[in-house]
């Protein structure tokens, strides 16, 4: 049977030996590389004296090994979710300055963190919505989620919810933004994915470390730089990976002419121009990671491929994460895969969920009801499956779960039937890895507008999986790359366990 990756053909002919080991230097080191530079004690000429890269150990004692990282693409409503808000129900139709809550037009918080890419393009929405859907208690904590989260609400006493959330931008660079800690018109910082390949070492030398799952974020809100690492280098950037045994890395596989045993043949030639060029260059750290990157290439033929594919998961498994189901397939294929990647070790798996190539499909200006309806029902399932799955594998333990947006809704109305952007009060909620089980931390006020009670910036969730992976983040700063105090947040302790 043939097999796949390296090797390449043209009009049915072997490539040379010459072209292959251009293509694979070009090709695939940006790939591969992954944990090996910095295993390797790399650092750039122009760095500090007495400075050294991360060793890949944990600073301190972790709660964690893994991260899944859940990302709903253009701004899940908070009140049709995680925070749910019977006051916009009982003033439906008055205008904020009309209702008992004018007070939340002259809150210091609407124009002190707020930084515009357009001035005035999203404005105030001023005539309350009322909440497009139900809501009731769930579980023994009895915290209130909407009825458009049945599945995930019957997870509710394994879940940290965060309903103090805000942000600066109130446009989609949020999504940026989320992932990076910074406004994207200061431009592009590494993901907190990166930070965590970058500090930590791999726990299974035959995968990625760093996968992306879904269609990332647009090029008008971020594009790659969502899963991107900058200055750290592009040996940290997230790895897309296709829930496809056949093609799971996009351009990694050869055409069919090639046979297994000639990449082998191929590999060993590789090895052996290494090896001259090694006792030429004997200490060069970029040379032993080339060469441990090239053997993980071969070794990611069969392993990446593996985890995609579900032959050997059970009937009911399959049936839990909804894969029998058309709505929930997709979705639930990427949260299996997910838990197949932290059983074999990945360090941070991030998925998105709602690109459109635009500002991303939860981006409700109008017809809410509908749309989140829709995309709750393609993701509820699944994610709740995710949680289960852990949990009764002994998985969830080590795992953080995270579930987040770049922002929330507008409590008034746009369009009739749609609620504006709004960064100024969010929910997120995180699951498993050392933190709390059936909390609800933080509070916005009774229309949902503001953050006022325990207020988290974004990185304030970075933060918190930095520190249950055992991570000091400021001991991972690069010389000549100062971070400012904002980039590194601050663990929510109050749901830690």
């Amino acid at each position: 049977m043939r097999n796949s990756m390296l090797g390449t053909s043209f009009g049915g002919a072997r490539q040379s030996r010459r072209g292959f080991l251009a293509d694979v230097g070009m090709g695939f080191t940006g790939l591969v590389l992954g944990a090996m530079l910095q295993r390797d004690g790399i650092v750039r000429a122009s760095e500090a004296a007495g400075w050294s890269p991360p060793s890949g150990l944990p600073h301190f004692a972790p709660k964690a090994k893994s991260v899944i990282w859940l990302f709903m693409i253009g701004g899940t409503s908070q009140m049709e979710s995680f925070d749910p808000k019977p006051a916009l129900n009982k003033h439906a139709g008055k205008t904020i300055a009309e209702s008992p809550f004018k007070e939340v037009l002259d809150s210091p918080y609407l124009k002190k963190n707020l930084r515009e890419i357009i001035p005035g393009q999203h404005p105030v929405q001023p005539k309350i919505y009322p909440m497009q859907v139900g809501y009731r208690k769930r579980g023994e904590a009895g915290i209130e989620i909407s009825d458009w989260w049945p599945h995930v609400g019957s997870c509710i006493d394994d879940l940290a919810i965060v309903r103090s959330m805000w942000t600066t931008d109130n446009d989609h660079g949020a999504q940026l933004q989320f992932h990076t800690g910074r406004h994207s018109l200061e431009g592009f910082f590494p993901t907190i994915g990166s930070w965590v390949h970058y500090g930590l070492g791999s726990l299974n030398d035959n995968l990625p470390q760093f996968i992306v799952m879904g269609k990332p974020i647009a090029d008008c809100c971020g594009g790659m730089g969502g899963h991107g690492a900058s200055y750290l280098g592009p040996e940290h950037n997230g790895v897309q990976l296709n829930v496809d045994p056949k093609n799971p890395l996009p351009f990694a596989a050869p055409g069919p002419q090639v046979y297994r045993e000639e990449q082998q043949a191929e590999f060993e030639l590789l090895n052996e121009l290494h090896g001259l060029a090694g006792v030429q260059y004997p200490d060069d750290p970029a040379m032993r990671a080339r060469i441990k990157s090239y053997e993980l290439a071969f070794r990611m033929q069969t392993a990446v491929p593996e985890v995609v594919d579900f032959a050997s998961e059970t009937e009911e498994t399959q049936k839990l994460y909804g894969l029998d189901n058309k709505t929930t397939a997709a979705f639930g294929q990427q949260c299996l895969a997910a838990r197949r990647l932290v059983e074999r070790g990945t360090r941070f798996i991030q998925i998105f969920h709602g690109s459109n190539g635009g500002a991303g499909a939860w981006d409700a200006h109008s017809n809410l009801q509908k749309g989140h309806s829709a995309l709750c029902a393609q993701v509820d399932q699944p994610i709740a499956a995710l949680i289960k799955d852990l949990k009764r594998r002994g998985l969830l333990d080590e795992t953080i779960v995270v579930w987040c947006t770049e922002f929330g809704r507008t409590p008034g109305a746009q369009n009739s039937n749609g609620r504006d952007h709004h960064p100024y009060g969010f929910s997120i909620w995180m699951a498993g890895g050392g933190l709390k089980r059936g909390v609800v931390h933080g509070a916005t006020d009774e229309l949902g507008f503001h953050a006022v009670e325990d207020r988290h910036y974004v990185t304030d969730v970075h933060a918190t999986i930095m520190k249950q992976l055992g991570l000091d983040a400021r001991r991972l700063e690069i010389p000549g790359r100062k971070r400012l105090d904002i980039d590194y947040g601050k663990p929510i302790d109050a749901i830690i366990a």
